[in-house]
């Protein structure tokens, strides 16, 4: 462990092969796993847990207050997975009451000038892409790829597989497994070469077409849509995962198509 010209706090915990760079600081109540590189210039505040492997690049402050007018002081904490990278500057702020932690999963990728807000929930094997920002209690479910400058409302939910265009304002849901982009955000088809290589068979990425062929491009509106889904596609994951995403919408989802 390389302590030189870094403040660490006697109360934290680093496990063996930690690497904190000069300048770095590392408060109180921080857990760091094994094997972890906190770079220079990194501040690493109380209530803050990283796992195993994971490179935090200089100017990046994980754990700061949540920039919530309702926060009272409570306690709450960051949590990020292990195998994750976070880039120069991106700002993680700890969880509210609401929640009580902000949660970034394992295996991904947090690149510069990205900031999370309170009650964010990031999974596994997620892009998020320079200056995008998160606001409060938003999800971004697995393998997400999320554009550069992208700003996404609170509470908004973003399902597995998505691919979101650069620069994109999303003020609803966005449904697994599709691509979305210009203004205002709308369909733009199913993610089929990141589906591909994560491996999905034809199979399966045909079924999620025509999926999406019923909900966006026949005509229906939601309730009919999922009805006829249901109704008429064989049951698979993926189908169920979409049915549920969009059942369990609290802002409704992105609109289809939009002519030029």
């Amino acid at each position: 462990m390389n302590q030189v010209l870094a403040h660490i706090h006697p109360n934290a915990k680093l496990a063996g092969g930690v690497v904190v760079e000069p300048f770095a600081t590392i408060g109180d109540d921080v857990i760091i796993g094994e094997g972890t590189n906190i770079g220079p210039h990194a501040t690493i505040l109380p209530g803050t847990r990283i796992g195993k492997n994971c490179k935090i690049f200089p100017g990046a402050v994980i754990g700061g207050e949540p920039q919530d007018l309702k926060f009272k002081g409570e306690y709450s904490i960051v949590e990020i997975g292990n195998n994750t990278t976070i880039r120069e500057c991106v700002t993680i702020n700890r969880g509210t009451s609401a929640k009580g932690k902000t949660i970034i999963g394992s295996n991904c990728l947090i690149m510069a000038y990205v900031h999370v807000a309170h009650d964010c929930v990031v999974g596994d094997n997620v892009i998020l892409v320079n200056s995008t920002s998160l606001a409060g209690e938003v999800v971004v479910d697995d393998f997400a790829i999320i554009g550069g400058h992208t700003g996404i409302h609170q509470f908004c939910h973003i399902g597995k597989h998505v691919m979101l265009s650069g620069g994109s304002l999303v003020r609803k849901d966005v449904p697994p497994y599709i691509k979305a982009g210009r203004e205002p955000l709308s369909y733009a088809g199913v993610n089929s070469i990141g589906l591909r290589r994560r491996e999905f068979t034809n199979e399966m990425i045909t079924q999620i077409q025509d999926i999406y062929r019923i909900i966006y491009q026949k005509g229906y509106n939601n309730s009919q849509a999922l009805e006829v889904v249901e109704t008429e596609m064989p049951a698979s994951r993926e189908r169920d995962e979409i049915l549920l995403f969009i059942r369990d919408s609290k802002r409704g989802i992105i609109k289809g198509y939009f002519p030029d």
